[in-house]
């Protein structure tokens, strides 16, 4: 292990130590000689306005979109928007690939490969079956607890953000 690696993850070189003057923290083994950037919290981002006007209009987006019809064009054209625009934004600025394992952990494997064949199983005979009142559908379950707006608005703008999530990683 080298030295770096071996330091305390705040000491590491071009981290702020807890404690210290903003003009004595060490950036690269040297002082930073400016004082403190205005508007800007430790650890957080440089443009906090724009990261809160960000989030207000996609809870705006959100509550928009989800009081849509559902299954309409309006709709459909109301999901296609965020995800076209993040399909272009990870197309031009694709993330570094992770590195794929050297074996698969069959046992973590199997239990996802088993909830995901009985949730399909589930689909399936509930659409042979019609979707019987004994034997509903998962959206049938589902849609009487997300009927009321503000319930369709969270659940759009956390889908929203899932999706700005896998774009940044």
């Amino acid at each position: 292990m080298t030295a770096e690696e071996t330091r305390e993850p705040d000491q590491r070189a071009g981290r702020p130590l807890a404690g210290q003057p903003v003009a004595e923290r060490p950036v690269a083994g040297r002082p930073v000689m400016g004082g403190p950037v205005p508007g800007r919290w430790p650890g957080g981002s440089a443009r906090p306005v724009l990261g809160t006007l960000a989030v207000l209009g996609l809870a705006g987006y959100a509550w928009v979109a989800s009081g849509l019809p559902p299954f309409s064009g309006r709709a459909l054209v109301g999901v296609l928007i965020p995800g076209a625009a993040l399909g272009l934004i990870a197309y031009g600025r694709p993330p570094d690939r992770i590195p794929a394992p050297e074996r698969i952990d069959l046992t973590g494997f199997s239990y996802w490969a088993i909830c995901v064949a009985a949730l399909l199983e589930w689909e399936a005979s509930a659409f042979r079956d019609n979707s019987l009142s004994w034997h509903p559908s998962l959206t049938a379950l589902i849609d009487p607890l997300i009927q009321p707006h503000s319930v369709r608005g969270a659940a759009f703008l956390v889908w929203l953000l899932a999706g700005w999530a896998l774009v940044r990683r």
